[in-house]
């Protein structure tokens, strides 16, 4: 046999000696389980032995072209009131890599499995359950088809059930989902697909073949779970979480020294309508138990914006969050319940109610309804006032959808001569807390959003639009916003552009919108890319080119800020990465201020123009390691001098039971005389302790000068049952000079979650 007859049939018969890439859209079949399932980690149940096997897992990082070497077994059931899920997740004997053991898990940081279900056959929205090689569980929601990291929110907690157990050469996990849990259509088919994150070895993989370039969680790379019968009817879908609250406070910063105690209960309830449609309600809600807010030193002229953590406001948020763009949403959840007041300090305002009926209507209709009632509260100057928010989406072609969204903000008992007016010039000294929340109001304030997304079905091409506009009382003219954004995305080659636009009398009081109180209205423009290389050598994953430009410019074409940034980065197989980029930037003032305190220092006035450049570094450690850090570097100038700011966090982990964090940020500011010399330092040291995996502590330390102020933060948490808690929280601020207290507060929360 001459050696070129040998190649031809090695070229023929490769395709059947290799197996085959799992392709977008690949069938699995999902049958009734016919014995009793029970969560142990054998597998030996029958309804394992027969179930279909999603196998062939393929790599997608650091390398997308081959099958995964440490292979996984997916298999799933369901019977009336479950949904089962089998891994095997086939290893050998390295140890796992865990931050804790902490339910939502730090995803990046810790080795797990996970399932991803598009249970309305969109490839838009859906729902994951991840789990550990030590058992611990994250959930969370989908949207806008998992083309990004944002798009998975691990915030929303659901109740179900697993078991990991693990062997020499593999770990088994058993997952049992209630239908009540989630969200479905009772259709024949829903998206489906699972990925690997194996961080020890920073491999990730996926039962459908994804592109390097994209998330493997992507739902445009999904598979199709086919249903021997429709998917159960769940009957009696009623599920009440009521809680308990108290707590004592301490004020030791007026005279004389106030305390006060406080005990309250409420509850919130999910109603069934259909498998797709549910109604929640929540009576006196309370939040005490969330999770603080991370201070930032904010030295932009823009208000910051805060993540949204409370429960109620997360399922099918992406119907609202998602309306318009960064530069003008719509609605902002956290508009509701907190507030700032006219000292410019954050202030929580009690809810008395709210609901929201959220889900699918058929195969092609979302539809999401809001409506929350706060109290009035005196001290921050806000009256009583109703908030409905309803958005109906249309989904069409594969991964495309058209949204109308109405906001509606109505403050009762008031008229027009009487609400208060935008704090703008006093609110930009607070740069601590971001100013994500704004003490304004007119009598009402209602704004209407078209929201278009269109997406290929591979994710190559993404185009957005929006067109909103606000209606307030004595505003006729000048305002609406919107815009447009393009994104085209390959394997070596990311480039985007788009354009938008806020008009001065654009005003959504219950939304975001960062430029309201610095710009008469603006026109931005933005474009960038990225140039990716895959070099072959054994510590790169690939190396590559950056560069962005931003522009915004007011009515009458008088340009008011452009920066340019350029970089180039190396990603390696140890997980480290590194990255060096200059930047440029001009800005052309529309209102003076002073980015480090307006009332002790000279500002710059408004007319006035500053062009500036500089340098900067950023390296993240091998993420692997117990001690790990995170660390930039930026040096060049300022408006009229110079600025050096070095960030980053340095963790330990002590494995599995937590970790040990401090998080920085220090700023030396060097500005002309009488603009202001200062050292801005912000220290964040966490202690996340994981006594077991239904035993939670975390401390939060958090010192800045700016604000002149240490907070300390704990909090203990106690799963005693799926999705049912006991919280004790504890918090205080202190004098900086002397750690002198100016207030303290304990409170504690129980909640429990039944099913009727």
């Amino acid at each position: 046999m001459t050696p070129h007859f040998l190649s031809i049939v090695i070229l023929v018969l490769l395709p059947f000696v290799l197996p085959a890439q799992n392709k977008p859209g690949t069938p699995l079949p999902i049958n009734r389980a016919v014995d009793a399932i029970v969560l142990d980690g054998k597998l030996d149940e029958v309804t394992w032995q027969k179930a279909f096997s999603a196998t062939n897992f393929y790599m997608n990082y650091p390398y997308d072209t081959a099958l995964a070497p440490y292979q996984t077994e997916a298999r799933l059931a369901f019977d009336e009131h479950m949904l089962y899920v089998s891994f095997v997740c086939y290893d050998d004997d390295t140890p796992d890599l865990m931050q804790s053991l902490r339910r939502d898990f730090d995803f990046e940081r810790t080795d797990n499995i996970g399932i991803y279900l598009g249970t309305y056959n969109d490839r838009i929205n859906g729902f994951f359950f991840q789990v550990t090689p030590y058992g611990v569980q994250a959930e969370g929601v989908v949207s806008n088809g998992g083309t990004n990291d944002q798009s998975f929110n691990d915030t929303w907690d659901n109740k179900w059930y697993s078991k990991v157990v693990r062997e020499k050469d593999k770990w088994i996990a058993e997952l049992a989902i209630p239908f009540k849990s989630f969200r479905y259509k009772s259709i024949a088919e829903w998206n489906v697909t699972f990925m690997r994150w194996d961080r020890k070895r920073n491999f990730a993989s996926s039962w459908i073949a994804t592109p390097i370039q994209f998330i493997p969680a992507s739902l445009a790379y999904s598979g199709q779970l086919t249903w021997s019968e429709l998917p159960p009817r769940s009957k009696g879908n009623v599920s009440i979480i009521p809680y308990v609250a108290g707590g004592a406070s301490r004020d030791s910063q007026g005279t004389p020294t106030t305390r006060s105690t406080d005990f309250q209960a409420g509850f919130d309830a999910k109603i069934g309508i259909t498998p797709a449609l549910n109604l929640d309600l929540t009576v006196n809600p309370d939040f005490s138990q969330v999770e603080v807010d991370r201070q930032v030193i904010n030295l932009t002229r823009f208000e910051f914006q805060f993540p949204e953590r409370r429960q109620f406001f997360l399922e099918n948020n992406d119907l609202f969050a998602g309306a318009g763009f960064p530069e003008a949403r719509p609605f902002f959840s956290r508009r509701i319940g907190i507030a700032r007041d006219s000292t410019g300090t954050l202030t929580r305002v009690p809810i008395l109610y709210g609901a929201r009926l959220s889900g699918s209507l058929n195969e092609n209709w979302r539809l999401s309804v809001l409506n929350m009632h706060t109290k009035e509260k005196l001290s921050a100057g806000l009256p009583a006032q109703n908030y409905t928010v309803a958005a109906v989406q249309r989904n069409f072609w594969k991964q495309s959808s058209f949204t109308l969204m109405y906001v509606d903000k109505q403050s009762l008992g008031v008229n027009d001569s009487d609400t208060l007016k935008y704090f703008h010039e006093d609110l930009l000294k607070y740069k601590v807390q971001g100013n994500d929340t704004v003490p304004a109001f007119s009598r009402y304030n209602r704004v209407l959003t078209a929201d278009l997304d269109m997406r290929s079905a591979n994710n190559t091409w993404t185009v957005n639009f929006y067109y909103t506009g606000s209606f307030a009382p004595m505003v006729t003219d000048k305002r609406m916003s919107g815009g447009g954004f393009i994104t085209y995305t390959k394997r070596k080659v990311n480039v985007f552009g788009g354009s938008t636009f806020v008009q001065k009398n654009y005003n959504a009081e219950a939304g975001f919108v960062p430029s309201r109180n610095v710009y008469p209205g603006v026109i931005s423009y933005f474009g960038g890319g990225e140039y990716t290389m895959f070099p072959k050598l054994p510590q790169l994953v690939n190396m590559g080119v950056r560069s962005e430009i931003n522009m915004s410019s007011i009515p009458g074409g008088m340009i008011t800020d452009r920066s340019y940034n350029l970089g180039y980065g190396l990603n390696f197989r140890n997980t480290s990465e590194l990255e060096a980029y200059y930047f440029r930037t001009y800005q052309q003032l529309t209102h003076s201020f002073n980015p480090i305190d307006s009332e002790r220092y000279t500002e710059f006035i408004a007319g006035e123009e500053y062009t500036w450049n500089g340098v900067g570094v950023e390296f993240n450690s091998d993420q692997r390691k117990r001690f790990f850090y995170e660390l930039e570097a930026r040096y060049g100038g300022f408006y009229n001098g110079k600025s050096f700011n070095l960030e980053g966090e340095l963790n330990y982990r002590y494995q599995p039971y937590g970790s040990v964090a401090v998080r920085f940020d220090y700023n030396d500011l060097r500005l002309a005389t009488g603009y202001g010399k200062e050292k801005l330092m912000l220290v964040g040291p966490r202690i996340d302790f994981t006594f077991t995996d239904k035993l939670f502590l975390t401390t939060f330390i958090q010192y800045n000068n700016l604000a002149d102020n240490v907070n300390l933060n704990a909090r203990f948490q106690w799963r005693y049952k799926p999705a049912s808690d006991f919280f004790v929280v504890y918090t205080e601020n202190y004098l900086p000079e002397n750690l002198y207290s100016k207030n303290r507060a304990l409170v504690f929360k129980f909640t429990y979650w039944l099913n009727l």
